[in-house]
């Protein structure tokens, strides 16, 4: 960190460490919870349409984010994110039990797990951006990129931790227990939420500017104003969406380990993780040279693109070792990308329009993968799983390059 700061400083912080922690538990749970839906899913889905099948999971979870993300972005600037938080977490706390227990009944088709995954997705749509935008509040400014790359670490201990966990617990407890766990994981960030003192729940204005007081057009408008008039947030925001639509793989993992690879469920649930195991071991040296870093637009365009020849490396293997570290090079780059896309998002956009932002950003955080998995399951239903793959790592790379011509603002940023 520059000027020797230490690489844990915003965790000295009780309030950003509490929602630190309870994140790291309750992402772990949910983690668990999208491997066993997509296991889940390849085992009920009709004969024949597996790949089909498990896009139309993306397709499902992508929609709510599109129709709400607008909306839920006022929501977090209005009111009490916390309180938002609170509610959001309680809601998917729920959902996740009610997908337990139509399990454990018996389920012999897709289509009620499609349903939860919907109402989950669309809880949250209003979670992430009232969570996003908090975060800034818990810290100083001068440790909010610590606190990013922090984030970062959390969230990739949990997708290591969670995917690697569901295996086990599919292959020794049921699918169901899965479902369960993540219903209690939720849990502890409401009671981390409801520990916190002297948070500043809502948006505030610097002088000049306003914090809109009620739910409305103009106040959604004001915020899609700000992201698309803005170079550098607009084509951070355009990466994210093209690398994730193009480079899906994570959907059609059941079909490389059930088909290909000839795999059960522990050898799905590490393959699963291995984006994660990379990802870790980018987040931990973040942690120390995000603020060193002074080229920051072009190490996160050459990040992007070794994520998309990554891609392109996993779909022509056919050795299970080459595809783990294949997949482990995909999350080491994405988070490389992730620390400074989230940096520069965060520090160019005022507190007042830090969630209408974030709800704009997740249309394209979240929409590219989901739809970039219903894209990758049609492909490989025409085509097959490889081709698919390949085709999407290569689409990646050319819209990296598209992006990069076209943003020299980006070309040029700097620290």
């Amino acid at each position: 960190m520059a000027g020797g700061a230490s690489p844990v400083a915003a965790l000295r912080h009780r309030n950003f460490r509490l929602l630190w922690i309870g994140q790291l538990l309750s992402v772990s749970g949910s983690m668990m919870q999208s491997a066993a839906i997509l296991w889940h899913v390849a085992l009920v889905a009709p004969p024949g349409h597996k790949a089909i099948a498990l896009g139309l999971v993306g397709l499902v979870r992508v929609l709510p984010i599109v129709g709400f993300s607008m909306l839920s972005g006022v929501v977090a600037d209005v009111f009490d994110r916390r309180r938002v938080m609170v509610l959001m977490q309680s809601v998917m706390a729920v959902l996740a039990a009610v997908l337990a227990g139509l399990t454990m009944r018996g389920l012999h088709s897709p289509w009620p797990i499609y349903v939860v995954a919907a109402l989950s997705s669309a809880a949250g749509a209003f979670d992430g951006p009232a969570r996003h935008a908090l975060i800034p509040n818990l810290v100083p400014r001068d440790h909010l990129a610590n606190a990013i790359s922090l984030n970062t670490i959390m969230f990739q201990v949990a997708a290591v931790a969670g995917p690697s966990a569901a295996g086990l617990v599919v292959a020794t407890g049921g699918i169901a227990a899965a479902y369960w766990i993540n219903a209690a994981s939720f849990l502890f960030v409401i009671g981390a939420l409801l520990m916190m003192r002297g948070v500043r729940g809502k948006g505030s204005a610097t002088p000049g500017e306003h914090t809109p007081g009620t739910l409305s057009l103009a106040a959604a408008m004001d915020g899609l104003r700000f992201v698309f008039s803005q170079p550098l947030i607009r084509s951070s925001m355009l990466l994210d969406f093209f690398a994730t639509f193009f480079s899906s793989a994570t959907a059609l993992l059941p079909i490389f380990a059930q088909d290909i690879l000839q795999l059960g469920a522990r050898g799905y649930g590490w393959l699963y993780a291995a984006p994660s195991i990379g990802a870790l071991v980018a987040s931990a040296a973040m942690v120390r040279l995000v603020d060193r870093i002074d080229r920051r637009g072009l190490v996160l365009l050459w990040a992007v693109a070794g994520y998309g020849l990554a891609t392109v490396a996993f779909g022509a293997s056919r050795s299970f070792w080459v595809m783990f570290g294949c997949l482990a090079l995909t999350g080491l780059t994405d988070t490389v990308s992730m620390v400074f896309r989230n940096v520069i998002r965060q520090l160019e956009t005022p507190d007042h329009l830090r969630g209408r932002m974030t709800g704009i950003n997740m249309m394209f955080f979240m929409g590219g993968p989901q739809l970039g998995e219903l894209e990758a399951g049609l492909v490989a239903n025409w085509w097959g799983a490889p081709f698919s793959v390949v085709s999407g790592g290569i689409g990646c790379l050319v819209a990296t390059a598209w992006v990069a011509v076209r943003t020299p603002e980006l070309r040029a940023y700097r620290r």
